[in-house]
């Protein structure tokens, strides 16, 4: 036996040679089940994250064009009403989102005003820190709140990662867990299986996955059954990975965008039935405290662009409905411009969900432009409430253990888990 199994590692390790990928390897994310094989679970729901990094200005995001002080508060950065992407007589969207007003057209996109929490802190890192873990206690940070999410799953079958972070930068706290690590990828061929010996060489391929399969399956040994399972598994679902990688970029849909391409890299994951149910990515460029018109407008074409493509290629597909998307940043500007044209680190801003909606448009009350609270706009809807819908309503967990019990769902989705 000891011989055997000697051998079988052996085996396996010439079978493949698996790329590291953050502490996490290719079996545990691509061992697949019977139940991938036939196509997966059509009716299981898929959350998106997108987090815009240093502090989206809201104010010129959705914008209060009809309320008084928003011209008085905003002389060099105001933006003109006839620029505007008209939601009501009072709120339009900046001039660069015409894929996102297109989307509030089709019924696909809500906008939930004036999202923060109480006593807001305009340090980045600490704001982050608060969004990600969905805890205001400093002393409370061992996972985030999507980790939480992960635990309460718990291991997925067959080794299925619940959860992937797509992006060159490091691994969003949001994502950390005790039980999983989600793995982090900027580019689908890193999830490639590198299989040992020449690429053309299928004859050694074939021969060394033989011996692997023929390793007695009742045997006792768990090492030996897990290799096997593990390793059989990693060679099918690369197999897959191989036929969605060469012609990913042909005939692209997509704006000619960073963040695009993530998107289109995580629908793709999504169109093939990987098992993943929570994808998280980043827009970088937010903290806008000088000469902010041309570099916010830029971003916002970016963001705007790259979700309706998003949203057309997982509506091509028949799965739209199947995906939510929330778009957040960690707090927005302050009401006043600054002397540099630019605005200040300050409190509430809108957050945005694109998938099948209740009642798109405008959710909530826009915050007062008058009634400011050390000159940053009060926030009317707690974080933590968007956060417990996509929890209760959406993925069908409760949200109670993930970001506490005194936290209600809004009535944000025409359907409900």
């Amino acid at each position: 036996m000891r011989t055997h199994r000697r051998d079988f590692l052996k085996t396996s390790l010439a079978a493949s040679t698996l790329v590291s990928l953050g502490g996490a390897t290719v079996p545990t994310f691509l061992g697949r089940t019977a139940r991938a094989a036939s196509g997966g679970s059509p009716n299981e729901r898929i959350l998106v994250v997108v987090q815009l990094t240093g502090g989206n200005d809201g104010l010129n995001t959705v914008v209060p064009h009809g309320m008084d002080g928003y011209a008085r508060h905003r002389r060099a950065l105001r933006l003109a009403p006839e620029t505007l992407h008209k939601i009501n007589n009072q709120i339009g969207l900046h001039p660069s989102m015409k894929g996102m007003a297109r989307l509030i057209e089709a019924g696909n996109l809500a906008v939930v005003q004036g999202v923060g929490y109480p006593n807001p802190d305009r340090s980045h890192f600490r704001s982050m820190e608060i969004w990600e873990t969905a805890r205001t206690d400093p002393g409370r940070l061992e996972t985030g709140w999507l980790g939480r999410v992960i635990d309460q799953q718990g291991p997925r079958e067959g080794g299925e990662i619940p959860a992937v972070h797509v992006g060159g930068q490091s691994r969003p706290l949001a994502l950390k867990a005790t039980r999983v690590e989600a793995p982090s990828l900027d580019r689908l061929d890193q999830f490639r299986l590198q299989l040992g010996g020449a690429p053309a060489d299928h004859r050694t391929t074939r021969a060394a996955l033989g011996d692997v399969a023929k390793v007695n399956r009742e045997s006792n040994d768990p090492l030996l059954g897990f290799l096997r399972r593990s390793t059989l598994a990693a060679y099918s679902s690369s197999q897959r990975l191989e036929s969605l990688i060469p012609d990913g970029a042909k005939g692209s849909t997509y704006p000619n965008f960073e963040l695009a391409r993530r998107f289109e890299l995580i629908a793709r994951l999504i169109k093939a039935e990987f098992g993943t149910r929570i994808y998280y990515t980043r827009l970088d460029g937010f903290d806008t405290h000088a000469n902010q018109l041309g570099t916010h407008a830029a971003l916002l074409t970016e963001l705007s662009d790259s979700l309706a493509a998003f949203h057309a290629d997982l509506a091509e597909a028949g799965m739209a409905d199947r995906v939510a998307t929330l778009a957040f940043s960690e707090f927005g500007r302050r009401v006043a411009e600054n002397a540099s044209q630019g605005t200040d680190h300050g409190a509430a801003a809108p957050v945005f969900l694109v998938g099948p909606v209740a009642n798109p448009g405008l959710v909530g009350e826009h915050p007062s432009l008058e009634t400011l609270n050390n000159g940053d706009l009060v926030h009317q809807t707690d974080f933590r409430r968007v956060y417990a819908t996509l929890l209760d309503h959406w993925l069908g967990l409760p949200s109670a253990p993930i970001v506490g019990p005194e936290f209600e769902p809004l009535d944000l989705f025409a359907v409900r888990a």
